[in-house]
């Protein structure tokens, strides 16, 4: 975010600088020379503080010629066409560092031995939602329920609008077009009956059964005490 932040500050420092050199002389020779020379200093200033950034995150567990060659290499990648010089220094336990651009710009710095392995953050475990039951039914059919289930987080208000936006989804697939032209009806048993898992499982819907069950209505026993 900072670099973003900086990057847009040069760029209006130069525009502001294309508006105002030509008010303020009018040899249009030296507002060109005064342009390329602020905006090479700036790009030599973000090149350095790249450069800095690149001592500060690097790491160097140690001064063998592996570990040297192998922040040789990310230096290489990430200043290409530069001189480079790599100077281990045992006593002080650092790598003095030299990069020469071809444009003359230089910098120069020291990447310090780390010994310490890197600590790696723990993995956020996934949480992993339920399934609680969600029976639905047609509004011209009660007694026919679908045994379906929806994550715990979605309320029965947000499981309809989901299911009712995934049959949509459905007729409207591949799929489902040619399920049309098959002549399958267009009708909420045969979707439950072929929507594929997959599909209900990212709108946070289960299908246990494809057929509907009727509902059982429960008649009391009677009590052995009475008549």
């Amino acid at each position: 975010m900072k670099t973003e932040t900086n990057n847009a500050t040069e760029k209006q420092l130069l525009d502001l600088l294309k508006k105002v050199l030509p008010k303020a002389t009018s040899d249009p020779r030296l507002a060109d020379q005064i342009y390329d020379a602020v905006e090479l200093q700036l790009r030599t200033n973000a090149r350095a503080s790249a450069f800095q950034r690149f001592c500060a995150r690097v790491r160097l567990p140690g001064l063998e010629e592996e570990s040297v060659e192998e922040v040789k290499t990310q230096l290489v990648e990430s200043f290409k066409d530069a001189d480079l010089t790599l100077k281990p220094n045992r006593k002080e336990k650092v790598l003095a560092v030299e990069v020469a651009l071809r444009d003359g710009a230089q910098f120069s710095g020291a990447i310090k031995v780390d010994v310490n392995p890197p600590v790696e953050e723990p993995e956020e475990q996934e949480i992993k939602l339920k399934f609680v039951p969600f029976p639905v039914c047609l509004p011209g059919d009660k007694e026919l329920v679908w045994l379906l289930a929806k994550r715990e987080d979605l309320s029965p208000e947000e499981g309809g609008i989901a299911l009712t936006k995934l049959e949509e989804d459905f007729w409207a697939s591949k799929t489902g077009q040619k399920l049309l032209r098959d002549r399958v009806e267009r009708s909420f048993p045969e979707f439950i009956a072929r929507v594929p898992a997959g599909m209900l499982s990212e709108a946070g819907l289960k299908r246990h059964y494809k057929a509907p069950e009727p509902i059982k209505v429960l008649r009391h026993s009677r009590n052995p005490e009475g008549p």
